[in-house]
């Protein structure tokens, strides 16, 4: 059984997020802002996270970043269709996607499922041993280990698929969409804002100066590539 922490600060949110969960078979823990879904995190083993970015006493964007020092379960954040700036913060500082308020209980549900896809798939099932070495950059898929220059890279599940699938097709350009349909196995909606703040995020932690890239290019009116430099 996964458990999910839904926090919010409105209760009718959180109540209808748990009905919606509940009946697929999850735990649900609440907390009513970051500070207490922090505090949730830190005395139970969770698996998933539907955040809200407004709320008091420690905003979405700030709990996902301090998260992110200890976990990688994945977090989805709920936002308002107003909150576009607070989207690209929030993906910035770990968050793996974002569901916009009012829900589709389909889509959450949808969304939900794909994440803890992933996060099993990095986290328990057993590969065979494959690595892939790219100039500096080495993912170890058995050990779901990402090393630039021999020293460990921290990633997020989403982070980790999106690298995966430029170092497995070194040279191939990706569309935004493409990317999207590849990792999150779900309809590339409102793809091209997310899939840019995860390549700028990844950028940070692969390139020495992410301004510059030597690993993950652009290629203009077209999407991303890897460049496989010897």
């Amino acid at each position: 059984m996964y458990n999910v922490l839904i926090c919010d600060d409105d209760r009718d949110i959180r109540n209808a997020l748990k009905i919606y969960l509940s009946g697929e078979g999850y735990k649900i823990l609440e907390a009513e802002n970051g500070a207490a879904a922090l505090d949730v995190v830190s005395k139970n083993e969770v698996h998933i996270i539907l955040m809200d970015i407004m709320m008091p006493k420690m905003d979405g964007v700030s709990a996902t970043a301090k998260l992110r020092e200890t976990s990688n379960a994945p977090v989805i954040l709920l936002t308002a269709k107003s909150e576009d700036n607070d989207k690209i913060l929030g993906l910035t500082a770990g968050a793996d996607d974002y569901i916009t308020k009012p829900f589709n209980p389909l889509e959450v549900i949808a969304r939900v499922k794909a994440q803890l896809r992933r996060y099993a798939y990095l986290g328990g099932m057993e590969h065979k041993p494959e690595s892939v070495i790219i100039g500096g950059i080495e993912l170890d898929d058995n050990g779901k280990t990402v090393t630039l220059n021999g020293d460990p890279v921290s990633l997020t599940p989403t982070e980790y698929e999106i690298l995966k699938l430029f170092l497995q097709n070194p040279g191939k350009v990706f569309s935004s969409k493409e990317i999207y349909t590849a990792v999150w196995n779900s309809d590339p909606l409102g793809a091209e804002g997310t899939i840019a703040v995860h390549i700028r995020h990844l950028r940070e932690k692969i390139e020495i100066d992410p301004a510059n890239p030597r690993y993950l290019k652009v290629v203009w009116g077209k999407g991303y590539k890897l460049e496989d430099k010897k």
